[in-house]
């Protein structure tokens, strides 16, 4: 074997080690907050989630999603991407009995207020019952709008790109609607700027 090989297969097996090492001591979380390692999961719990009930588009990364209409928390209804169309939109997916949605709201809430009118959008969706998510907003407000699903394998997370369901869930969306990032778990503070980014 020639020096340079022997450099090249030293230095991959030094990079594995130190990659498994990082894992072993902190965790997978640094790896999760990478897009690669949001990939990765994605993929993941893709290739082990059961199959959508026929009819159901799942979004996929690059594609335009399918048209949802949700009940708005204050009535009426909303259209996604319709009545978004013309700025991206960050989607959150949530529920008042998750504890790592309820730690990002505060988060999320920066975030939107810090848009402004040209700025990315900010929806969240409650996969919950309307009371439990009215009681939860009394004690943590938001200023952007809040739609309703019921949980279930046709959600509005499923239909998002998350078949697996796991909460808390977020897209960006483009303006013309098209899924450009998954973010599974929360965001730490802080972390929304960059991610969202169209």
């Amino acid at each position: 074997m020639r020096p340079a090989a022997k450099v090249v297969l030293v230095a991959l097996a030094a990079g594995t080690l130190g990659a498994l090492a990082s894992l072993a001591t902190t965790g997978p979380g640094p790896l999760l907050r990478t897009e690669l390692g949001q990939r990765l999961l994605g993929s993941a719990l893709e290739a082990s989630a059961p199959p959508p009930p026929a009819g159901v588009a799942v979004a996929r990364r690059g594609e335009r999603i399918a048209p949802l209409s949700l009940p708005r928390l204050d009535g009426g209804r909303l259209a996604l991407p319709g009545d978004f169309a013309g700025r991206p939109v960050l989607v959150n997916v949530w529920a008042s009995w998750c504890g790592p949605c309820v730690e990002e709201m505060p988060e999320l809430q920066r975030f939107a207020a810090a848009q402004g009118p040209a700025g990315v959008q900010v929806l969240g969706i409650a996969l919950d019952d309307a009371a439990n998510v009215r009681e939860f907003l009394r004690r943590v407000p938001v200023g952007y709008p809040i739609a309703l699903d019921a949980p279930g394998p046709a959600d509005a997370g499923v239909r998002l790109g998350n078949p697996k369901g796991v909460l808390p869930y977020s897209v960006l969306l483009s303006a013309d609607g098209t899924l450009l990032k998954q973010r599974i778990g929360p965001f730490a503070p802080g972390e929304i700027d960059g991610w969202a980014r169209p």
